[in-house]
């Protein structure tokens, strides 16, 4: 027998074991049509590199990533009679502004054929202009930024830190005064021919980012310059047209050209044929949970996904991880009753928001009650307010409804050691435009505009906050502004404010998940664990389909090591370094219990 042989084998030996361990139940919801009218999803949340990246096995199967594969899937789309429309996913990925300006264009030529529409949780400069040239209608999430700042570019200059401090030799040569490039290592900042050369290129940057968005939008008075902005703001101002979910965008597209699927042509999901390995899997790894009530845990810091921790541990709580397993449950019709044991000091606003929604999406079909361990605090409350009944523990920790933000900037600090920054606005006649473009930077500070345009940014987030927790929890929004603006209570006095329902533990909320299903008192229950399915284990970590993050950055590297001495010296400063992690990931609103509170 060859090796190939015995491989398929021993898959079909697979197979049968788990269907005969875990039989496929008929009351699972039938799977959505492979025929007929389409929407073609394009998902970016992942990026679109060059190359594609290789998982465990090497490039899985099925999966499409890189660049010029996107530009194929776009083609075939266009091309593909049952293609009514396109939905581009951006998630919150980053992209170069080559690649965007030829991504803008392929989507525009896609656009002549067919409507397009976009969704993003954030915006760059970049995907704002591939969304201007490309999308029939854009949409941005409710907790969600658009950008639109402006370009900028900084160089870092450690000549002194070389010479005077570490006394090196620096030895190099250049052949064209305007060259530059061995400046950040012999000069403390840049050459006037240097200057010259950055700040002409990147004018004509901006000028071909200012004209390519503002042609497309047939509007050349967009202030594109002076964000960032809230969605409201965003809509308001003309950069995007609806503030919505990801979900919505894609019924809106069904809904507007009458297709009855969908089909992912890139990115997460991806299949290059109808049948494929995933199907396989998905035969091993049964259903999912069939128990009438499953219990969900969602511990630990909140964040977007892929890296988990603060540690790269896959700890916390991520929406790409969370979201998958509530959408799991979602169509699974065995389920009555979800209960989501919360133990969270909150993290990432934005991923809040997303999973709040996912959440209240399974409330629509199911029942669904929170059972707050330790704490449900910020984020974590955001989570919680979404159940129709809410359990805590009288010494539990609820609350902290507010939003922080901020960064710290390192570059006075980096002067003193001989290292200098310097940022190159596009807009060289415009004095705050540098600080404006580079308001994310570390290493520069934020000016009074920059603060001002940030904390609006923030107020909205947390006003959608409030109306997140009264649209749950079903009272006022004065009623909830009454117990917010971060302050914390433990689950007694929350019951008093009407943010708990009931006090008591898990098997109280079970109880009560019998109760409000009609259930009998020994209804099994199931327990989702966050790696049970065995599609994860392939192509990488279990938050494969996560939304892309910023590149390693030095401070994401400090931070790390910050929060690895903090879980050795002082365990109880760990989840608090880990709930503020997204404002090192580049995030500026966090909605974190805004200091380390262990209760013993």
């Amino acid at each position: 027998m060859t090796r190939s042989s015995r491989l398929l084998v021993a898959l079909a030996a697979a197979v049968g074991m788990a269907c005969e361990g875990r039989p496929q139940s008929a009351a699972v919801t039938a799977k959505p049509p492979r025929k007929g009218p389409a929407v073609a999803v394009i998902d970016l949340s992942g990026g679109a590199p060059e190359i594609e990246a290789g998982g465990l096995l090497g490039a899985a199967p099925g999966r499409r990533r890189s660049f010029d594969s996107l530009l194929d899937a776009l083609n075939e789309a266009s091309a593909d009679k049952d293609t009514k429309a396109v939905v581009v996913r951006f998630g919150a990925a980053h992209l170069g502004m080559a690649r965007a300006e030829e991504l803008g264009a392929a989507l525009a030529r896609v656009r002549a054929k067919l409507p397009v529409y976009c969704h993003a949780h954030g915006y760059t400069n970049a995907t704002l202009m591939v969304a201007a040239q490309g999308c029939t209608k854009t949409w941005v999430s409710p907790a969600g930024e658009v950008e639109a700042i402006g370009i900028a570019a900084q160089v870092v200059y450690m000549h002194k830190l070389l010479s005077d401090e570490l006394h090196l030799d620096v030895n190099f040569l250049q052949v064209g005064k305007f060259k530059g490039a061995e400046e950040p290592l012999t000069r403390d900042g840049p050459s006037d021919e240097a200057r010259a050369s950055l700040e002409g290129t990147l004018g004509d940057l901006r000028g071909s980012w200012l004209k390519a968005i503002s042609d497309a939008k047939k509007n050349p008075n967009l202030a594109l310059e002076d964000g960032p902005y809230g969605p409201q703001a965003a809509k308001a101002a003309g950069l995007v047209d609806f503030v919505g979910y990801e979900d919505e965008t894609g019924e809106f597209a069904k809904k507007e050209t009458g297709a009855v699927r969908e089909v992912v042509r890139f990115g997460p999901g991806a299949q290059d044929g109808e049948d494929g390995i995933g199907d396989v899997l998905r035969a091993i790894a049964g259903p999912g949970a069939s128990a009438p009530i499953v219990v969900v845990r969602a511990v630990g810091q909140i964040s977007m996904g892929g890296g988990g921790g603060l540690m790269g541990d896959g700890g916390g709580i991520t929406h790409a991880r969370l979201s998958r397993q509530l959408a799991r449950i979602e169509r699974d019709d065995d389920i009555k009753v979800v209960v989501l044991r919360i133990d969270s000091p909150g993290g990432s606003a934005l991923a809040s928001d997303l999973m709040w929604h996912q959440l209240m999406r399974v409330r629509a079909k199911k029942k669904l009650v929170v059972s707050i361990g330790e704490m449900a605090a910020s984020g974590g409350y955001y989570l919680a307010s979404s159940a129709d009944f809410v359990f805590a523990d009288a010494t539990s920790i609820v609350g902290s409804i507010g939003v922080v933000g901020g960064k710290i900037a390192v570059g006075d600090a980096l002067e003193r050691v001989g290292v200098h920054a310097e940022t190159f606005s596009a807009d060289a006649k415009n004095p705050s435009a540098r600080a404006r473009a580079a308001y994310a930077s570390p290493l520069i500070a934020w000016d009074e505009p920059t603060k001002l345009r940030v904390y609006e940014s923030m107020k909205s987030v947390y006003d959608l906050f409030l109306a997140r927790v009264a649209e749950g929890r079903k009272i006022s929004v004065e009623k909830v502004a009454a117990s917010a603006e971060g302050r914390i209570f433990s689950g007694r006095e929350g019951k008093a404010r009407g943010l708990v329902d009931e006090l008591g533990g898990l098997e109280a909320a079970i109880a009560k998940a019998r109760e409000l299903a009609g259930l009998p008192g020994d209804a099994k229950v199931d327990v989702l664990t966050a790696r049970s399915r065995v599609a994860e284990l392939l192509g990488g970590s279990a938050d494969d389909g996560a939304e892309s993050r910023n590149p390693v950055s030095a401070a994401s590297v400090v931070g790390a090591e910050v929060a690895s001495w903090a879980e050795r010296g002082v365990p109880g400063l760990a989840a608090y370094a880990g709930s503020l992690h997204p404002l090192i990931e580049g995030e500026h609103a966090v909605c974190a219990l805004p200091f380390a509170l262990t209760v013993r």
